[in-house]
């Protein structure tokens, strides 16, 4: 990559509150650590927060190509970071708030839509503490692996080691019940940072 297009590069993180970085004290969630990771190796990027508390596939659906277009111009070295899917599996009024085939057909319409724009990376939705939505979230994130295994985008499940972080669940247990602090969105950035897709941005 050219010491120009380093220097243009901006990166939209689109999804949810856990994008959004709810809960940490620091406000810099896993996004912002990467992103300052990245800087102190040299990087220069520009990075924008797209995270929205409770929206579900269907409403990221409708509004990521107008956002990322908006501040990703043709001229910059423009991407995406992807992650979702936490708050389709809450139930209200007794069934998901959106129904499995329905995150699956918007995930895909999403992510095949923004590779013909972008460079594009897909992040797993993580754990919360409670179980059953936890089976839930699994269910999904294997469902969200073999759409962009069919699509050729790097995915990261970071769902099965954030399960097992003691730090994340007693956080989020401390916490609302879903999200962590510092402690555990460091966990979650460090995954990220030593993704091979990740640092491929950077090559």
């Amino acid at each position: 990559m050219t010491e120009k297009s380093l220097s243009q590069m901006r990166i939209c993180f689109l999804g949810e509150s856990f994008v959004n970085g709810t809960g940490d004290p620091e406000c810099l969630g896993w996004t912002g650590r990467i992103c300052v990771n990245a800087q102190n190796k040299g990087y220069e990027i520009t990075y924008y927060n797209l995270g929205v508390r409770r929206e579900t596939s269907t409403e990221l659906r409708n509004r990521w190509y107008r956002e990322a277009s908006y501040r990703l111009p043709k001229e910059c070295d423009g991407r995406i970071v992807f992650s979702f899917g936490v708050n389709d599996t809450t139930i209200e009024n007794g069934k998901t708030r959106v129904a499995v085939e329905d995150s699956i057909d918007n995930i895909r319409n999403i992510l095949s839509q923004a590779q013909q724009l972008y460079p594009v990376l897909m992040v797993s939705p993580p754990p919360c503490t409670d179980e059953a939505q936890n089976q839930r979230i699994a269910n999904l994130v294997q469902e969200f692996a073999l759409v962009c295994q069919e699509l050729n985008i790097p995915y990261l499940n970071i769902f099965q080691y954030l399960q097992k972080s003691t730090i994340w669940r007693e956080e989020a247990r401390n916490y609302d019940g879903a999200h962590p602090r510092a402690g555990g969105y460091r966990e979650f950035a460090q995954l990220v940072d030593r993704w091979e897709a990740w640092q491929n941005w950077f090559i």
